[in-house]
């Protein structure tokens, strides 16, 4: 079923240059790049963003985090897009996640993993219209 997906280098990714890295896994995955552009999330917007984890310890730390420089978004289209792209760049802890995923490759602890993606359909919806208006994206 082809489906779009969000995927966001986080700043520690962006600050190490991962972008170009992360890229290419997904494209050379068979994913189709429908929109991109970097920012820097307001506190608003990352509260937003974040929303299903307020009142969660690691809510407040994640947010300072998030908009503590900029990120890249991306919006991803294709067969399943959702789950391929939670497989490439593997479980949310590093240490965890299999060698040859994004996070298992790069990722230093859990907050600082250098992606963020969604983690269903109806999250990557929410989420790609919080960062992307329809025109920006490619059909």
């Amino acid at each position: 079923m082809l489906e779009r997906t969000l995927v966001i280098v986080k700043p520690d990714g962006v600050r190490r240059g991962l972008v170009g890295e992360v890229l290419r896994r997904l494209e050379r995955a068979g994913l189709r790049i429908v929109g991109l552009k970097m920012l820097h999330l307001s506190r608003p917007l990352a509260e937003s963003l974040y929303a299903q984890h307020r009142g969660k310890e690691f809510f407040e730390p994640l947010i300072e985090f998030m908009t503590s420089g900029p990120i890249v978004a991306i919006c991803i289209e294709g067969d399943n897009a959702v789950s391929r792209v939670r497989a490439l760049i593997g479980p949310t802890n590093p240490a965890e996640a299999p060698k040859g995923t994004i996070r298992g490759d790069f990722g230093s602890n859990v907050r600082e993993n250098v992606v963020h993606a969604a983690d269903s359909l109806q999250h990557a919806q929410r989420e790609i219209a919080l960062l992307f208006r329809e025109e920006e994206l490619i059909s």
